[in-house]
């Protein structure tokens, strides 16, 4: 009788302390990059950031065009684009009329 109490014990016992060794396992798992350089300073983490090496979309034709129909402008059409600003050409209720946004995100008005 005491090596049936002694079994169920045991595996009572065993299934408390293994929920918590589990716990972490049952979570989503995420993709993690450790990259360790070895040199004469010794062993150092490399952190690398993403968004470093993403390039900067700054202002599309096609946000420029919105933001232009959002100031006042009819007609819209993106006249020219450059590394640093996007052209919009279009029609006010005074006549043909030109704005042009810095090519940054979010299109701000020059």
């Amino acid at each position: 009788m005491s090596a049936k109490l002694l079994r169920a014990a045991l595996v009572t016992t065993l299934a408390f302390v293994s929920v918590p060794l589990a716990a972490p396992f049952a979570a989503p798992a995420s993709a993690q990059d450790v990259e360790l350089r070895i040199g004469p300073d010794g062993v150092r983490p490399i952190i690398r950031d993403r968004d470093r090496d993403r390039r900067d979309r700054g202002c599309s034709p096609r946000e420029a065009q919105r933001a232009a129909r959002e100031e006042g402008l009819r007609r819209a059409e993106v006249a020219r684009v450059t590394d640093r600003s996007v052209t919009v050409r279009g029609f006010t209720r005074r006549g043909p009329e030109q704005l042009r946004f810095a090519n940054r995100r979010g299109c701000p008005l020059i």
